[in-house]
């Protein structure tokens, strides 16, 4: 169950550690998943582990296995985004995503953020199993990552409680 898991903030953590011990694993977190390889490694850019990473958490099992992780950011104007969410498949269905949103969600609205939102492909279909969990409103975004390029932009207010 996710409850024996603790969740860590990137900036307790190694963050070049962390990012190759994810990209390594990448296979295996987002096993199932509509994006392609090297989309999955562009998610994974290195500001969300080293200047973002505030916001960032992976879950650990009691040995230090990483089991979920989620990359998120805070803009200026208060939006709170995130970025990816990848859980391994071991652990899976036990509301690992769930809490790990909802960790995301309580820092951004300690910061001021009004609205958390999330990005996906149209047919993500765990992508938005997730974002319905939360109340998320999906709207379609035609060529939200250029020309032939839909998205599926799916927006919460802030708090989640």
């Amino acid at each position: 169950m996710s409850d024996a898991l603790r969740l860590v903030g990137f900036e307790e953590l190694s963050a070049g550690a962390l990012l190759g011990r994810l990209l390594e694993r990448r296979q295996e977190f987002w096993s199932g998943s509509v994006l392609a390889d090297d989309a999955v490694r562009a998610l994974h850019d290195p500001v969300f582990f080293h200047q973002l990473g505030g916001f960032g958490a992976v879950a650990l099992t009691p040995d230090g296995e990483d089991t979920g992780y989620l990359l998120g950011v805070v803009s200026a104007d208060r939006l709170a985004v995130v970025h990816a969410v990848a859980v391994s498949p071991a652990w899976r269905g036990q509301g690992l995503a769930t809490r790990l949103v909802e960790r995301f969600a309580g820092l951004a609205a300690g910061v001021g953020a009004r609205v958390v939102q999330a990005v996906a492909l149209p047919d993500d279909a765990a992508a938005r199993a997730l974002a319905a969990r939360f109340g998320a409103h999906p709207a379609a975004s035609p060529g939200h990552a250029g020309p032939g390029q839909d998205r599926v932009v799916l927006t919460r207010g802030l708090p989640l409680a």
